[in-house]
């Protein structure tokens, strides 16, 4: 069977038998871990002492609070990933075996939180590293001692990249040729106006 949140592909098997997992918790206390994991997709820190006072009382063992976690944050993640709506997300979990009072209270917060949850994806998906500032300066070569004209401008290039996980900046420089650098634009051009077209 397949499922929005999983970009219309069939459930991965370790979140189907972690399903019954969620089950064993009381649905007040998972919308309370729902909100921990959501703070952990947006950025802020986690709090598991407190995930493990709420998972306390279903006698969970340390690797099914880990997995109850990354279950969630999977659910959560690739539901906004995937611009599900949280009538939709709610139906899909129930048919996983989700009782219903869990998939609405995780629904509600994932309903709560979803803008911003795609916004925080939308700006950490597929990058490494990202580009605080550019500097350039175009050099004009009237001659040199090894030739006698040049006449070609030269185009210098140099991209300050912040490092994600150091955080760290480092200076990038690039020379190209005025041809290379046209085209360099031209290109650049193109993949912003195909960005702009995703957004």
């Amino acid at each position: 069977m397949r499922f929005r949140f999983c970009g219309d592909l069939d459930c991965p098997d370790w979140v189907l038998a972690e399903i019954s997992t969620l089950a064993k918790i009381s649905s007040v206390k998972l919308k309370l871990i729902c909100a921990q994991v959501l703070r952990d997709l947006l950025g802020e820190a986690i709090e598991y002492d407190k995930i493990l006072k709420l998972t306390s009382d279903a006698k969970l063992e340390s690797g099914d609070v880990k997995a109850t976690i990354a279950v969630l944050g999977f659910i959560l993640s690739s539901a906004a990933k995937h611009n599900v709506d949280s009538e939709s997300l709610s139906s899909e979990l129930q048919q996983l075996g989700l009782p219903k009072e869990h998939a609405s209270g995780l629904c509600r917060s994932y309903e709560e939180k979803q803008s911003p949850l795609q916004d925080r994806l939308r700006a950490c998906s597929l990058r490494l590293s990202q580009l605080g500032s550019v500097r350039w300066r175009v050099d004009y070569t009237l001659s040199s001692s090894e030739l006698q004209e040049v006449n070609e401008p030269v185009v210098h290039l140099t991209f300050n990249v912040r490092d994600r996980e150091s955080d760290k900046m480092t200076a990038v420089p690039v020379t190209l040729s005025a041809n290379k650098f046209s085209v360099l634009l031209a290109e650049l051009k193109q993949a912003q106006t195909l960005m702009n077209t995703l957004l």
